[in-house]
């Protein structure tokens, strides 16, 4: 979708559409929207993979903190320093390597015929990130990226799903879980992501603490 104007306008677009969704439950009942699902079935990877360390990200892990949506394929992380040995665990267990993903990692189809991407986190944050994963398991027992490092993951990448999906998590989330997003955000970062993270959590008030990078870029990956 092409916008007159060039990506600041399409950015001033976007953002204005997140206000008017904040609030919870637009178009669809409390109960429904509250409720935690897993009605997809994935490759539950602690048998092949762990250890390392892995998490779910994308489409699935979105299941967590907002209604299920469908997808077509299971997208994971491991640290990068672990990604060696999981490319030969996944080959040993029967899956079949597709091919390299273009930021960095490697595409995977299981024995039932599911497709996995396995990402290979490179940034420092990673192996606390996942650490903290383990603890925190979806409907299917799958573990999936605390919310304040799914938000910084969306809104590094900045697509218009990624920020149509910060807006309804946060929304739906309680208070304590967007103070925790919260802290992990410092005024001495980009202005444009400043004025992103204001617009969708409704707060005036935003850091990124120590051991996350500063969100450079609103590009696509």
């Amino acid at each position: 979708m092409a916008y007159v104007g060039g990506p600041t306008t399409a950015r001033r677009v976007l953002i204005a559409m997140a206000q008017r969704r904040q609030q919870p439950g637009t178009g669809s009942g409390a109960a429904f929207v509250r409720e935690r699902t897993a009605w997809q079935q994935w490759p539950n990877l602690d048998a092949v993979l762990a250890p390392p360390a892995w998490a779910v990200v994308g489409a699935v892990e979105t299941r967590q903190y907002m209604p299920e949506r469908a997808t077509g394929d299971l997208d994971v992380v491991v640290a990068k320093v672990d990604a060696a040995a999981a490319r030969a665990k996944l080959q040993a267990t029967g899956y079949a390597f597709r091919g390299e993903l273009r930021i960095g990692g490697s595409t995977w189809r299981s024995p039932a015929g599911q497709d996995v991407d396995v990402i290979e986190g490179a940034e420092a944050w990673w192996p606390a990130a996942l650490a903290a994963a383990q603890a925190n398991r979806d409907g299917q027992g799958l573990p999936v990226l605390p919310l304040p490092y799914l938000v910084h993951i969306k809104l590094q990448v900045g697509q218009t799903q990624d920020l149509a999906d910060i807006s309804r998590m946060l929304g739906l989330a309680n208070a304590d879980a967007r103070e925790a997003v919260r802290r992990l955000w410092s005024p001495a970062r980009p202005r444009r992501t400043a004025t992103t993270w204001k617009a969708l959590s409704g707060s005036a008030s935003w850091s990124l603490a120590k051991g996350l990078p500063r969100a450079e870029s609103s590009g696509g990956a």
